[in-house]
């Protein structure tokens, strides 16, 4: 166990499955009190139990970071909860309905992936960000290569994840002299269930993306939740504004 989580007390936004998932279970087994977020009640209610039956203290606050009044509420609940937030995780996102043509992306599809996206991971900075002062804490954004490269289609989802990085280096610039660390996590390919929703289910799209990562194979939600936990932690106390790519060497050709 890494002590220094011990008795500190983590947010994880989109902590229903995936990342999320595997980021709170982690800090919840390295010591922390972990406030689970996320819109889906029942899977995150799981990942409360998951914490819990390792040992950990876990609490459930339904929350749509497209929501002010429920970031608020998350943030106010971590906070009456616990005492006080050292590290919150805005690990919120979606794919959407927007892997088409820019011609053919409607504006409806736009707005849902930006709006949960970029503005979820500004409307939760914007509540955090005064207790993460007081604790001299730490915030972990989730981007993605997707917001370190372009490519075809997926052009909500592309600007969405650009903007997250520079949301993290504008906040990092802002705060650093206040004793934050603001900084991004930029996953390649994670097994998670947005990958098996997208194209897991066609092994011949899982051969082509497994191909696009020179480590030749596809991540785990635990590997990139261990990159968390480190950015959080006093071994990266010297490290804002970066965007760190946890991508089997998808962005390095």
């Amino acid at each position: 166990m890494n002590t220094s989580f011990e008795g500190k007390v983590a947010l994880v936004t989109g902590a229903s499955s995936g990342i999320g998932r595997a980021t709170a279970i982690a800090f919840g087994r390295e010591g922390a009190r972990v406030v689970v977020a996320s819109r889906r009640i029942e899977q995150s209610e799981e990942t409360v139990a998951m914490i819990r039956a390792a040992g950990g203290e876990a609490e459930f606050v339904r929350t749509d970071v497209m929501r002010t009044a429920d970031v608020e509420q998350m943030v106010a609940r971590a906070v009456e909860s616990y005492g006080a937030l050292h590290y919150a995780v805005n690990n919120a996102g979606i794919e959407g309905d927007a892997f088409v043509p820019i011609a053919r992306l409607s504006e409806e599809a736009w707005d849902r992936v930006i709006d949960t996206n970029l503005k979820g991971v500004f409307l939760c900075m914007k509540h955090e960000l005064p207790h993460l002062v007081a604790s001299k804490g730490a915030i972990v954004n989730m981007a993605s290569v997707a917001g370190l490269s372009g490519g075809r289609l997926g052009a909500a989802y592309y600007a969405s994840k650009h903007g997250v990085v520079g949301l993290t280096k504008a906040a990092a610039m802002e705060y650093a002299h206040k004793g934050v660390r603001v900084n991004a996590i930029a996953p390649g390919v994670i097994h998670t269930p947005m990958a098996e929703r997208g194209f897991m289910h066609d092994p011949a799209i899982v051969a082509t993306v497994t191909a696009m990562h020179p480590l030749g194979r596809i991540g785990t939600p635990e590997e990139v939740a261990a990159a968390v936990l480190w950015l959080c932690s006093p071994a990266a106390s010297f490290v804002t504004g970066h965007t760190l790519p946890v991508d089997g060497g998808f962005v390095v050709p």
